[in-house]
């Protein structure tokens, strides 16, 4: 009767085990996975619908570009703030964000701009709600020291 009781504990155990390894890969294949495909972007202030960036892999990085921008008259505006190679470009097909890497809680190392400013801000970004959602945090220097935008899927 031990032994029956001592086998069926450690197989639980086990069995709970590799239930927690799978669920694991399960999690970090999704925070790693590319968030490839069309975001729609909000306003911080009104939280309206801002852009649609569409976000691609190239040579292994990830980038985004505003595919569409639904402020009144921002389809014909230009990025005049910019103060890179990017300055005086529409900003419907602008490329704001650039050279994101896969990194243990989503994509790090590349640049996001702000085209109402010009400013370039180092950038992360990671999925959550099942790939439902986008976190990107633009921030100088740490982390610490920035801010965070959840974008929705727009496709």
């Amino acid at each position: 009767m031990f032994r029956f009781c001592e086998k069926n504990g450690r197989s639980l155990r086990v069995s709970a085990l590799y239930a927690g390894i799978i669920l694991l890969l399960a999690n970090s294949a999704l925070a790693g996975s590319p968030p490839e495909g069309l975001w729609k972007t909000y306003d911080d202030r009104t939280g309206e619908a801002r852009a649609l960036v569409r976000i691609y892999q190239q040579d292994g990085a990830l980038f985004g570009r505003i595919e569409d921008s639904f402020g009144p008259g921002e389809r014909e505006a230009k990025c005049e703030a910019c103060k890179d190679e990017r300055k005086d470009q529409p900003i419907v097909g602008l490329l704001i964000i650039r050279n994101l890497k896969p990194d243990e809680d989503g994509f790090d190392g590349g640049d996001i701009l702000d085209p109402e400013n010009g400013s370039v801000y180092r950038c992360k970004l990671h999925l959550e709600d099942e790939g439902k959602k986008l976190i990107v945090r633009g921030y100088l220097g740490l982390s610490l020291f920035g801010r965070s935008q959840t974008w929705a899927k727009a496709d």
